[in-house]
């Protein structure tokens, strides 16, 4: 049976109730994110991390975009990562600075941003086999290399969520984006089973597969959100959501809506594209608000 994700689907499956709450009962979110190339990645999804409920926020970045992205985001803790070759970070050093950090953490994002190569597959594979027992949430470069690193997304018993779009995927399955693109719940249900992790099949239309192969489906959004770091947003609120205690098909259901609503809601006020990605976070606290007092 597939669930149709609307704010009375959502309605049932409600958020952990924030008041009186401290920072530190909302949960601290992990995003390592960005690039020299890309450092809006990492401001895109620690930004839509806190709008989403997350309690306090790391950023872990290059070195040499650090600072900026400290300036850019003055509500977060921004960890400095020593640079490679090409805009990669250190693989070998990062792992050993944020393996820690991945302990104390509620909710870890890895890869809105990151270059693509080995370094980024490396420093996924290391990060995703330690010893934290967080949700991760793996986007756009940290997809890439999971083929060979399934049995360690398997070992993590579903509290794994990736968010790939047709390219990431086929990348992903080894298989044409052409294919992805013919039959996304399929591709979504094929990775699915090779990695016992929950999978939101971005595109026109959301497909949301479960390990235990339950689907959700989002019709909405518009065209506007296919725009540069809207994926970004969307990761960044679906780890602010992990952050907070939502169990992750749910928050990954509860971002897709949230992420497709606020671009909704953009939409209607300035034209169905031309927003920008950094405008949907913004919307996301009121429409969790209308969310829950059955506004919308």
């Amino acid at each position: 049976m597939t669930k149709n994700i609307t704010a009375e689907t959502l309605r049932g499956v409600p958020l952990p109730d924030p008041a009186g709450g401290s920072k530190e009962a909302r949960g601290s979110a992990l995003v390592i994110a960005g690039s020299v190339e890309v450092p809006g990645a990492a401001i895109l999804a620690g930004t839509a991390a806190l709008r989403a409920g997350a309690g306090k926020l790391q950023m872990s970045i290059a070195a040499g975009t650090a600072p900026h992205a400290a300036l850019a985001v003055p509500e977060a803790l921004v960890v400095r990562l020593p640079e490679g070759e090409g805009g990669h970070v250190d693989h070998r050093v990062a792992a050993e600075v944020l393996l820690p950090r991945t302990e104390r953490a509620a909710a870890v994002l890895i890869g809105a941003g990151m270059a693509s190569g080995e370094p980024t597959k490396a420093l996924t594979a290391a990060l995703l086999s330690g010893p934290s027992e967080a949700p991760f949430v793996l986007d756009a470069a940290s997809i890439d290399g999971l083929r060979d690193h399934a049995d360690a997304v398997r070992a993590r018993a579903g509290r794994v969520v990736l968010t790939p779009h047709a390219g990431e995927m086929a990348r992903c399955l080894g298989c044409e984006r052409d294919a992805v693109e013919a039959d996304p719940l399929a591709a979504a249900r094929r990775a699915v089973e090779m990695l016992g992790a929950v999978v939101v099949m971005k595109g026109a239309e959301t497909w949301i597969v479960e390990p235990g192969g339950e689907v959700w489906h989002y019709r909405g959004g518009g065209a506007g959100l296919a725009t540069s770091g809207s994926g970004d947003v969307l990761a960044g609120i679906i780890v602010g959501l992990l952050a907070r205690g939502t169990k992750p098909a749910e928050a990954a259901a509860w971002g897709v809506f949230l992420h497709g609503e606020a671009g909704r809601r953009l939409g209607e006020g300035c034209g169905p594209i031309g927003f920008l990605a950094r405008e949907l976070p913004g919307e996301v606290p009121g429409l969790m608000r209308d969310v829950a007092e059955g506004a919308i």
